[in-house]
């Protein structure tokens, strides 16, 4: 289990950084533990977990955004689809006019059981955000989103095409040794 970032105050931008780092480490623990409460692969519970939150949010996956979000090749994502499929949690369904449009749906027996489980963490997190205004949880929401907008970035630009033993940012030149 990741270690609780120190609480003794400060502005330390380190240190609100490895709070975060230790949150995505607990949150990486949650869903392998979700994996393994349903007898999945730990990939395959995050997609279906990405799949659960899509729905909830109202706007379903397609099996290509779900690559993007869980950053597979779209023939790796097939292949964990079929699984989700057998293991019969997830659904491929052509809900829209365009009848080539796919999207996934978990199965109606797996959600009751992955609110069962994700129960005591949805409560968890409630609490503590409702210990913040509405004003301060506005400011939260853009702070991630702009740490994740540079991320992304990042993850676009510098560290696209990095090899090992390369630098990010600085590719070798036409005289560079291998």
């Amino acid at each position: 289990m990741a270690e609780r970032a120190a609480t003794d105050g400060g502005s330390d931008p380190h240190r609100l950084l490895e709070g975060l780092r230790a949150f995505g480490a607990n949150y990486t623990e949650f869903t392998r533990r979700f994996a393994g409460w349903l007898g999945l692969h730990s990939t395959d519970a995050m997609a279906l977990a990405e799949i659960l939150y899509a729905e909830d949010k109202g706007t379903p996956l397609s099996p290509a955004r779900l690559s993007e979000r869980i950053s597979l090749s779209s023939g790796a994502t097939t292949a964990l689809l079929n699984r989700l499929e057998k293991a019969g949690c997830v659904e491929r369904r052509r809900e829209a006019s365009d009848r080539r449009v796919v999207t996934l749906r978990s199965s109606p027996d797996v959600r009751p059981r992955a609110m069962r489980f994700f129960g005591p963490y949805t409560a968890g997190m409630e609490e503590v955000m409702s210990r913040y205004s509405e004003a301060q949880l506005n400011e939260f929401r853009e702070f991630v989103t702009r740490l994740g907008d540079a991320m992304d970035s990042l993850l676009a630009h510098e560290y696209h095409d990095v090899e090992p033993g390369t630098t990010p940012g600085i590719r070798p030149g036409p005289d560079a040794a291998p």
